[in-house]
């Protein structure tokens, strides 16, 4: 007949009393944390068991036995060199140790099903006493017993397919494993939390380490209905423990475990304000301690081996670490660690807290989930009266990558507006401080001090200081970008009022036919040459390869075709043909609708942006503005439409530092009677004036009475950048054969 023990067993220790003695007078009294230390003998067993003999422990005849039998704890592996589980009272972990010491055991407060490595007998036990342990239930019917179900085992194959052992699994409660994904890191923690529901139908796991996080759930059969029930922790009621000091059977810290500390500079004065303490695990290893308190009172504790593993008291209120000492603070400072909440008060802060449980590896690319989810950041929740007083808090978090996730993730919480953060100092000629207890080891108190004092404000994203751009404003200054006065277009005539600067917005028109694409390709082949910048052109009213045309006799000076228009000039040769088509191809890159659909601005803008990236284009030409598709909401004006897109487009420039020149015509002009338009008469809207950074008019004299019919006024209307230019008109000569513009006195073909 089969038994389950229901609660924890009240145990007794079975050992050779001159096996206690020898250990005891062998052992000394405590060692350096990094080893074990030794802190007391197992001299509290009772005296009067014999030093040779075993002492049996008498249990309730189960189903099927005599009275007259009895169950001796003991084998004869009992003294073997084991590695065995040591399951904490009240506590739902259980972590391994090596130890040469009698075998003993402290049973968990929940059933545990199976210990593979604690060596048993036939009807025997191990185990170390104590007095506040109930006594076990002995089931006695069978139908008591817990069975392992056909959806169970079903369950149990499914999660170990995943590679999580389900043999220390206990439906009903949560059982803490080694994550299959993250093996627990360097230090092996059992990190993965698994629930499995009470009838074995379903099982929820999620890893609670920071760098992994890895979390699913499965159902046994497909037509389980567990999932929509008891599988959902978060409709349980978690009851939280009380405990103490005194049932924690903590202890002040021994001589050894100071010096460790204040190997690390921390005084004995901290560790006892902070009540740091030890506790005594696995018989002979002892632990640090560090007490979580919340209005004086004892609410949860956080352990530290010797080998930097960490785990904490089991159904526990999640806190900060040395909340009260931020209670009713305006300034508090958040770190990362105990040990550098610790550091901070040997710098004279003691207005600080850690947070209980690490960082995450990255920022969460999700929403913040509400309060009751927010599982992870609980304590901040649990602590926020704490926390609301608060106007000023320094996130002193660790240097690497998850701790800046830390930061961004307690400022996502807090508000960014009142969140300072700390830059570490180098410790080294190469390597920084990793976080606040480094600096106080290797620079000391003072500067991890001015580290604090010297915290910046956390980033807002749209929200800046004029010291983000100092550095800029100095380069600005010392002219050394190069453009501070925009690019010279060429032509002397026009350098006094217009010149080019990167990210800015020219809007150009004039009416047809009075050459504003002649002229802006004039001007792309003049910084071509000068400044060496390349073009992306958007320009829908040109062929290819009348565009081609254009360009090539701009940049060689020469006519394409010999015909009429060209006169008694020579036409370009072959081998200047191949070289110009080689300067094409260096130079402009075309932005081209093929089909018969026309583009938006949102298309042409994102594939300007391709070719900035891809090309390291500087400029863009839009030509014209009535040839792209302006598709608006019903509700939406032209004004309205005019102003969002050409928005758009100045961003586009002031992000990519890319000048854009935007053709627009002006609308029909009945009352024209020959003088250049004016900007409010682009059709469309007056926003291509009111929002453009310069604002300039091509027009040609068509009338030989008032002058030379090749030449062509540049009216710069607007200019808002005074450093660049300011306005004026400017007069160019225009050279029919070649397309080529330049000043008045220049002769043809020279520049």
């Amino acid at each position: 007949m089969r038994v389950c023990l229901r609660r924890p067993l009240h145990s007794t220790l079975l050992f050779s009393s001159s096996f206690s003695t020898t250990r005891t007078s062998t052992t000394s009294p405590s060692r350096r944390l990094g080893r074990v230390w030794s802190q007391r003998s197992l001299s509290h067993v009772s005296a009067s068991a014999s030093p040779t003999t075993l002492r049996p422990f008498k249990l309730p005849a189960p189903p099927g036995h005599t009275k007259s039998q009895s169950w001796m704890m003991g084998s004869k592996n009992m003294f073997k060199n084991n590695s065995f589980a040591i399951p904490f009272a009240n506590s739902s972990q259980r972590h391994f140790f090596n130890t040469h010491t009698p075998l003993f055991s402290a049973y968990s407060s929940k059933p545990i099903s199976k210990i593979r490595s604690l060596p048993l007998q036939t009807n025997g036990f191990s185990s170390i006493s104590h007095a506040n342990v109930p006594g076990p239930d002995i089931l006695e019917t069978p139908a008591e017993y817990r069975l392992e179900t056909t959806q169970l085992k079903i369950l149990k194959q499914k999660l170990e397919e995943l590679g999580m052992d389900t043999e220390i699994c206990v439906p009903g409660q949560y059982n803490h494993l080694l994550c299959p994904m993250c093996k627990g890191g360097d230090s092996e923690e059992k990190s993965l939390s698994l629930f499995v529901t009470e009838d074995g139908g379903a099982a929820l796991w999620m890893c609670f380490r920071g760098k992994c996080g890895w979390k699913g759930s499965t159902r046994a059969l497909a037509d389980s209905r567990s999932l929509s029930g008891s599988l959902n922790p978060t409709t349980k009621v978690k009851i939280k423990r009380e405990i103490t000091v005194e049932n924690l059977q903590l202890e002040p810290l021994c001589d050894q475990i100071v010096g460790y500390f204040a190997e690390r500079l921390i005084s004995r004065e901290t560790l006892q304000r902070n009540s740091v303490m030890q506790k005594s695990y696995a018989g002979d290893q002892l632990v640090i301690a560090f007490t979580y308190w919340k209005d004086g009172k004892l609410v949860s504790c956080k352990y530290r081996d010797s080998n930097k593993k960490f785990w904490q008291e089991a159904n526990t209120e999640k806190i900060f670490y040395g909340l009260d000492d931020i209670k009713d603070k305006s300034d508090i400072i958040i770190v990362e660690g105990e040990m550098d909440k610790l550091a901070m008060e040997e710098a004279g802060f003691r207005n600080c807290v850690s947070v209980p449980d690490g960082a995450p590896p990255v920022v969460s690319t999700k929403d913040l989930p509400p309060e009751e989810k927010d599982i992870k950041y609980q304590y901040l929740w649990n602590c926020k009266e704490y926390l609301q007083k608060a106007s000023r808090i320094v996130l002193a978090t660790d240097g690497d990558e998850a701790g800046q996730a830390l930061a961004e993730e307690l400022a996502r919480r807090l508000g960014r507006e009142r969140c300072w953060r700390v830059k570490w100092p180098k410790k080294n000629e190469v390597d920084h401080c990793k976080d606040a207890n480094e600096v106080l080891m290797f620079l000391g108190a003072d500067v991890l001090k001015e580290v604090i004092d010297n915290a910046e404000l956390f980033p807002i994203r749209g929200l800046f200081n004029f010291k983000n751009y100092f550095d800029e404003i100095d380069a600005y200054y010392n002219r050394t970008y190069g453009y501070e006065f925009g690019l010279p277009t060429g032509w002397r005539a026009l350098n006094e009022f217009y010149n080019v600067v990167p990210g800015e917005l020219t809007i150009v028109t004039g009416i047809p036919n009075s050459g504003k694409s002649e002229w802006i390709d004039a001007l792309l082949c003049n910084l071509n040459e000068t400044a060496g910048w390349k073009f992306a052109l958007c320009s829908m009213e040109n062929r290819v390869r009348e565009h081609a045309r254009k360009l090539l006799e701009k940049h060689i000076k020469k006519p394409f075709f010999d015909a009429r228009y060209g006169g008694s000039a020579e036409r370009m040769t072959v081998e200047e043909l191949q070289q110009g088509k080689k300067w094409l191809s260096d130079t402009f890159h075309l932005i081209r609708c093929e089909d018969d659909s026309l583009p938006s601005i949102k298309w042409v803008l994102d594939l300007a942006k391709a070719a900035v990236l891809r090309h390291g284009v500087r400029g863009l030409v839009i030509d014209p503005y009535n040839e792209l598709d302006h598709q608006r909401p019903v509700s939406q004006t032209e004004t309205e439409y005019v102003s969002q897109m050409l928005t758009k487009v100045k961003r586009f420039a002031q992000h990519h530092s890319c000048h854009v020149w935007f053709v627009a015509h002006p609308r029909q002009m009945h009352h024209w009677v020959g003088g250049p338009p004016n900007m409010y008469d682009i059709s469309g809207s007056a926003h291509f004036i009111n929002k453009c950074d310069n604002g300039i008019v091509i027009h040609r004299n068509r009338d030989p009475a008032a002058g030379p019919v090749d030449q062509v006024q540049v009216c710069v209307r607007k200019v808002r950048n005074k450093v660049a230019g300011t306005i004026g008109d400017a007069f160019l000569l225009y050279n029919r054969v070649t397309g080529e513009f330049m000043d008045i006195d220049e002769p043809s073909g020279k520049r």
